[in-house]
């Protein structure tokens, strides 16, 4: 049963001009997460959504939405979207500015989008931080607040508890961010490609799979790589493949590496350590069990190629991205949670 500590909340600031479509396409892609995460998992995180703007009566900052009402210590990341006209001004930012530097004081993640980094600059928690925004609104932004360090060729720059994103499109990329900090990047893998968009592009090694070099044009050397994929590259020599391809064994060596970049072993232990990955995130099997599964008769081994590529034990991966994580004994979903919610 989900309660209210397996909850993280995100909120989005609808202020002054935002583009209402970034905050509906938000709220949709958390709760697709959400979804995805639950097929996944019945026991998973999950993201309660929220909307926050200026309620003249009251003089504050209040949910004008919920996705899941109920008690709450506020949102522990709280986004900005983009707007689709001139960047918000000073006297109408200024209450947001007030309330978000509350909310950052309390422990939240602040992100913005586009022209959101306006709002976010009035806080002054910008200042001498690095943040982007789109490329259209560098000038206005650096001239009304030179202090900041503005990087506008980065699409997403993350600065651990404030994140900004640049482009009107960019809210997907800064969802796509925060799911997979949440929920992890299996889920989020999983909601990029329901909704047909590409994932984050600047993860650390252990978030990004392994992308094959495919169109490099050598038809012998793409044979033997539709050919390894197939079998897992299981049970593999430099013979069988070069055999497939074709080609004496130095010439296959020689293509190989100019068609993939990679030597053959290399590739190899690639693709193995993919398919190890994908069993360790959706499933509790043991790691010596998934070495013997992806073709390794040595865990030890596997154990070291593992490390050496991803940059995490397998142990460490999957505490960190298992898709059963949050059904886990000791301190896992705590941790996440703590994380953002602090």
């Amino acid at each position: 049963m989900i309660t209210l500590s397996d909850r993280v909340e995100i909120g989005l600031v609808v202020y002054p001009g935002v583009q209402e479509a970034a905050v509906l396409g938000l709220t949709d892609l958390f709760q697709l997460a959400n979804r995805l995460a639950a097929e996944r998992s019945p026991d998973a995180l999950r993201l309660r959504v929220s909307h926050w703007q200026w309620q003249d009566a009251s003089q504050t900052v209040i949910r004008s939405f919920d996705s899941e009402p109920g008690p709450g210590h506020g949102p522990a990341m709280v986004i900005l979207p983009p707007t689709l006209g001139d960047p918000i001004a000073r006297e109408a930012a200024a209450p947001y500015a007030d309330w978000l530097r509350a909310r950052h004081a309390a422990g939240a993640t602040l992100g913005s989008v586009c022209a959101g980094a306006f709002v976010l600059a009035e806080t002054g928690l910008l200042s001498g931080r690095a943040a982007t925004t789109h490329w259209a609104y560098r000038d206005a932004l650096a001239m009304r607040f030179p202090d900041i360090a503005l990087d506008a060729d980065k699409l997403v720059i993350d600065d651990g508890d404030i994140i900004t994103a640049g482009g009107y499109m960019a809210w997907t990329d800064l969802g796509l961010k925060l799911v997979d900090r949440v929920l992890g990047p299996t889920v989020m893998m999983d909601t990029a490609r329901f909704m047909l968009v590409d994932p984050p592009g600047r993860e650390q090694r252990f978030y990004s799979p392994f992308a094959p070099r495919l169109n490099h044009g050598d038809e012998a050397i793409l044979k033997v790589q539709h050919w390894l994929q197939a079998r897992g590259a299981r049970d593999v020599t430099l013979a069988t493949m070069a055999e497939q391809a074709a080609l004496e064994e130095r010439t296959f060596l020689r293509r190989f590496r100019n068609a993939t970049g990679l030597k053959p072993t290399e590739y190899c232990q690639h693709l193995r350590v993919g398919k190890a990955r994908e069993i360790l995130q959706a499933t509790t099997r043991s790691i010596d069990q998934i070495a013997w599964d992806v073709g390794y008769d040595d865990p030890g081994s596997f154990r070291k190629v593992f490390a050496r590529i991803t940059g995490l034990a397998p142990g460490d991966y999957r505490r960190r991205f298992g898709a059963g994580r949050a059904a886990l004994p000791g301190g896992d979903r705590a941790e996440a949670v703590a994380r953002l919610e602090q």
